[in-house]
């Protein structure tokens, strides 16, 4: 019982270290500078203790505040989930359908990607969030997209307070003086009224506070938005990605067949029903997916495997020439190479004169490959693999020319 009651504590731990990161730092922040703010000023604008009006207001920015980390935690905590260590197909015929992850030692389950960040097979993984430290999939989708929503709403209403409490405070100091302002009761007011002060530092605050709430809105909104577009379609941001590859992929050799994504259940309301349920628990167990009719179970897998096969035919050796230091954004290796670093949190590797990578595809100045390693192919072996500047490395001669890939590719899953 003891070691049980220690491996929970264990657990807990882990979980909690995930809020010692730059991303929930910075969220956790703005929420609590934008509720805390909206709280006090609305004490300035809208007494909430005398009139109808103030306690909505003042219940409602509460109840944002409790819904948006709710579901923020939910998110972060709850996790996407992860494909069982060492699972695989009941079937054993269908593996052959399927990608074998050497670091889980598990075939990756239809529509699970393996994450280097959280060095586990996601379930119906869409992408890892820096901001909640953690991946967004199969069991935190929908907790994550609510969050998305709830946000901008609540920064909406805060920065509606935030403008009023601002105007209010100063309609009142240009009309009453610049030691005490009275509190504006609207249609309501009150007897006797309260002097409260709203300083230089209460002013500046408050503009901070607004800065934080219209920077949010625009950001998450946005966030929002993008997300609602994928699941109306049944999709996540990794399978729009391999579903535009296919399409590449069919017009570079212009074969004769269509890739029809599986998964879209070719009703928006069926579509929206994969993610949010009335209970907040997604159905099914993330292994096995309803399919629209005509398809084949492992469609996408299939797909993967086939865009995996022409990855390795389009690929391209290249000598290291330069060394390169692994940085983000090299200052040495020139201004455009600076400026043109690939926004995504995918690694850089470093590069020693003399090496040899496997380009796989590329922006106008810098490249992403893997490095060639004696061992590279020895079972349970990681690659080393990530992006470097175009400058570092010259192509092998006996290697075809390898195609330019279109500016903005950013992902390869």
């Amino acid at each position: 019982m003891g070691a049980f009651c220690s491996v929970i504590k264990f657990e807990n731990l882990q979980e909690l270290k995930r809020l010692c990161h730059w991303g929930p730092i910075i969220a956790l922040g703005v929420i609590a500078i934008c509720s805390t703010m909206a709280m006090i000023d609305s004490v300035l604008w809208y007494w909430p203790l005398h009139t109808t009006g103030g306690s909505v207001n003042f219940i409602m920015l509460i109840n944002w505040t409790v819904m948006i980390l709710y579901n923020y935690f939910n998110a972060m905590f709850i996790g996407p989930g992860f494909v069982p260590l060492g699972w695989k197909p009941e079937n054993s015929q269908d593996s052959m359908y399927l990608q074998y992850c050497k670091v889980c030692q598990a075939y990756k389950a239809p529509r699970s990607h393996h994450c280097r960040k959280c060095n586990r097979c996601v379930l119906k993984m869409d992408h890892h969030c820096p901001w909640i430290n953690n991946c967004c999939g199969f069991q935190n989708h929908a907790s994550f997209t609510l969050f998305l929503l709830l946000a901008p709403l609540g920064c909406i209403h805060a920065a509606f307070i935030f403008v009023m409490t601002m105007y209010t405070q100063l309609y009142n100091r240009l009309s009453f003086g610049w030691n005490t302002v009275k509190i504006d009761m609207s249609a309501a007011r009150r007897d006797p009224l309260p002097l409260i002060p709203f300083g230089l530092a209460a002013f500046a605050a408050t503009l901070f506070a607004l800065g934080l709430a219209l920077g949010t809105t625009i950001a998450v909104g946005m966030l929002f938005f993008i997300q609602m577009k994928i699941i109306l379609r049944n999709k996540t941001s990794i399978e729009s990605w391999i579903e535009e590859k296919a399409k590449d992929r069919i017009q570079y050799y212009q074969l004769d067949e269509v890739f029809v994504f599986p998964y879209d259940m070719g009703s928006r309301w069926k579509n929206f029903k994969q993610v949010f349920t009335w209970s907040g628990v997604p159905e099914g167990d993330g292994l096995a997916w309803p399919i629209r009719e005509g398809c084949h179970q492992y469609d996408l897998t299939i797909e993967q495997l086939k865009q995996k096969a022409d990855k390795r035919v389009r690929s391209v050796r290249y000598r290291v020439i330069e060394d390169y230091s692994g940085a983000c954004c090299p200052l040495n290796k020139g201004i455009k190479t600076f400026f043109t670093s690939p926004c995504t949190e995918e690694p850089r590797i470093r590069l020693q004169r003399g090496e040899f990578i496997l380009a796989t595809r590329g922006l106008r100045y810098w490249l992403y490959g893997d490095k060639i390693l004696d061992d590279s192919f020895v079972e349970g072996v990681s690659r080393i693999r990530g992006w470097f500047p175009r400058n570092c490395v010259e192509k092998c001669p006996c290697d075809a020319e390898i195609d330019q890939a279109p500016e903005g590719e950013k992902k390869n899953r």
